[in-house]
């Protein structure tokens, strides 16, 4: 059997006009683009690639974390990053590549993954922040959001923050970080004067737990829900309904990916 070679390849992507990460068919996909441009640049050598998740269509990362498996080393990183950022298309780009082994598991090995979701109320934005700044056109409470997040903080019973739901799937998990604060993070001078992020922190999520989240965080500002409904959401059996809404994909970044073996 060919030796293998194994990297870890950080990646930021916009991705407005992507269909998400995983590769399919007649739709344009990050996965789809980046072993595109992989073929291109190592030439005959064979390249693998397995993101570290998914995202959903639309979804954007400032750090996503991909394993690449090829047959042939890599003598010059440096050269290789270079060249791999020169062919990619302008909404997505390298950071760095480090080597690693085959005991590394991009999947399995434990990690904390960070998401901020970017919003506004009120007035309708300029077309230009669409990619990355959801808009809700309601004025909302912040105040009473700002409460309703810290709720979400802690270990708790998740199966109604999650999109087609398994028997056999846990639902007990823990946020470690759960938050609404100003957005400094991100600006520009085509955005509202005032914006906000929901900062969400947890070693693993359900299928669109942070967007059914960030939904209900938006009807409690609206006076739709109270506190007690969030409460008793995140308690086993206790609301008998789905949440009715998945807030836009656009507004989601996947922040920061750790992995406790990579340090």
């Amino acid at each position: 059997m060919n030796k293998r070679f194994f990297y870890i390849i950080r990646m930021q992507f916009l991705g407005f006009r992507f269909h998400g990460w995983q590769k399919q068919q007649d739709v344009k996909t990050l996965q789809g683009h980046v072993e595109k441009t992989l073929k291109f640049v190592l030439g005959k050598s064979k390249a693998k690639v397995l993101g570290s998740g998914r995202t959903d269509a639309k979804v954007s990362a400032n750090d996503f974390p991909m394993e690449m498996f090829v047959y042939e080393e890599i003598t010059d990183l440096n050269q290789f990053l270079l060249e791999f950022n020169t062919n990619l298309p302008n909404d997505i780009k390298a950071l760095s590549i480090i080597e690693t082994n085959e005991v590394f598991n991009i999947i399995k090995d434990s990690k904390v993954k960070e998401y901020l979701y970017f919003f506004s109320f009120g007035s309708k934005n300029h077309p230009f922040a669409a990619p990355i700044l959801t808009c809700f056109y309601e004025d909302l409470n912040l105040e009473v959001m700002q409460k309703g997040a810290a709720l979400f903080q802690g270990k708790h019973w998740f199966k109604h923050y999650c999109t087609k739901p398994t028997e056999f799937a846990n639902y007990n998990r823990e946020i470690t970080l759960s938050e609404i604060v100003e957005n400094t993070i991100y600006t520009a001078n085509f955005f509202p004067k005032k914006s906000y992020v929901y900062r969400v922190k947890s070693k693993g999520f359900l299928r669109n737990q942070i967007r059914l989240m960030m939904g209900t965080l938006f009807r409690l500002g609206q006076g739709e829900i109270a506190l007690s409904f969030i409460e008793k959401s995140l308690i086993e059996h206790n609301i008998d309904r789905p949440l009715p809404f998945v807030a836009p994909a656009s507004g989601l970044i996947l922040n920061s990916v750790e992995f406790e073996s990579l340090g």
